[in-house]
């Protein structure tokens, strides 16, 4: 995609972080804006902050690991707008912890927020690209997704799933000579609030309203928060999705460093090596 005015974008957590980022550069390049998120409250907000710039913006509730849910949000985006050119399919949470002491709930919702929302945004918006003849796909997945991080399990798991899911899309395309573009996002650190993402996990409220849950949810924001703020921003990310869009870039490796640790990795693959990496302190910071 080179002519992004009047052009109509649909980007799956949206309320902040690189999705709300992911917004602005798209109401910026004079995009027609479908913003979707599972907090109401945080979406408002962002729908306001942006039309306050002079975006038109649709902002839908959706909650990505639903089929019902994003199915919603497709029927949505035509009404709307008759069209969907750009499909950013973001939304996303963390994810870790020892495998074998990990509950299945909490791989559930894992699975359902980083992996299913992808599937779902693919299986039903590249159809109407493909009928179009025109839009492009960016699915989010991470460093995680090149590397394999000791402490990251259920988060690892999906996003190395997402970047196999694009690749596949891509040849498909490719074969059904589809003009339609896909990209898969490989950040490493971005000052985002993905450390936070426990207060979306449906659970019960006994659980919630444990003191010791709120007491190690509340430090781990405080550790994490400073750490994120010196990190990547998500404009700059942004930055980089937009320039991949127009050139058609496959992989998006926002952090240099990263180029070094696939190349690690694949070395211990064709080497008859071990996997090296000690836990995600070995995500590289630049």
């Amino acid at each position: 995609m080179k002519d992004f005015q009047g052009k109509v974008a649909v980007i799956t957590g949206a309320a902040s972080g690189i999705g709300f980022a992911l917004a602005e550069a798209a109401a910026a390049r004079g995009m027609k804006l479908v913003m979707a998120d599972i907090e109401q409250g945080a979406l408002d907000g962002a729908v306001e902050s942006l039309r306050q710039q002079g975006a038109e913006v649709l902002g839908v509730v959706t909650d990505v690991s639903s089929a019902a849910s994003m199915e919603r949000l497709e029927a949505a985006t035509l009404s709307a707008f008759g069209a969907v050119h750009l499909v950013c399919n973001n939304a996303g949470v963390g994810g870790g912890g020892c495998l074998w002491e990990l509950e299945p709930d909490y791989w559930q919702w894992v699975l359902g927020a980083n992996l299913w929302g992808v599937i779902h945004g693919v299986r039903l918006f590249t159809r109407h690209l493909i009928a179009q003849g025109e839009g492009h796909i960016v699915n989010t997945a991470s460093v995680a997704g090149l590397m394999s991080a000791p402490g990251t399990g259920p988060y690892t798991v999906t996003k190395h799933a997402v970047v196999a899911l694009s690749e596949v899309l891509h040849g498909e395309l490719r074969n059904a000579n589809a003009p339609v573009g896909v990209s898969v996002l490989c950040p490493s650190f971005v000052d985002t609030k993905i450390y936070l993402a426990e207060r979306n996990r449906p659970l019960p409220d006994e659980k919630k309203n444990d003191p010791a849950y709120i007491e190690e949810q509340k430090l781990i924001g405080e550790m994490a928060g400073a750490f994120f703020k010196t990190t990547l921003s998500p404009a700059a990310v942004a930055e980089q999705v937009f320039a991949a869009v127009e050139q058609e870039s496959f992989y998006i490796l926002t952090h240099p460093g990263v180029k070094d640790e696939v190349r690690k990795r694949m070395d211990a693959i064709l080497h008859d090596g071990k996997p090296s990496v000690s836990g995600p302190e070995a995500f590289p910071l630049a």
